[in-house]
């Protein structure tokens, strides 16, 4: 089917309204983290090939969001953390 096929006819135009509240929100921004996971469970994540990751992500998702919706923290980095000096652990 070409674009000009479609009949748009019966869709609504959108008013100032709907542009006030539109945001580009997706994807939402990735972090990258180190994980630890059982040898197994992640044996299993690869063995449908590449993208093993993603799943993870997917899988994760799946399970917020069939959580009951709370406010979300927002999320800083961790601060660093400074190697003791044996004066200061004295």
């Amino acid at each position: 089917m070409k674009d000009s096929d479609i009949d748009y006819s019966d869709i609504p135009p959108l008013g100032e309204e709907f542009f006030k509240k539109a945001t580009v929100a997706w994807p939402p921004a990735k972090q990258q983290l180190t994980i630890r996971l059982d040898v197994d469970v992640l044996n299993w994540l690869k063995a449908n090939g590449r993208g093993y990751q993603t799943r993870i992500n997917r899988i994760l998702r799946a399970a917020m969001e069939s959580q009951p919706q709370r406010r979300p923290r927002s999320i800083t980095p961790a601060p660093k953390k400074h190697a003791r000096t044996r004066a200061a652990s004295r």
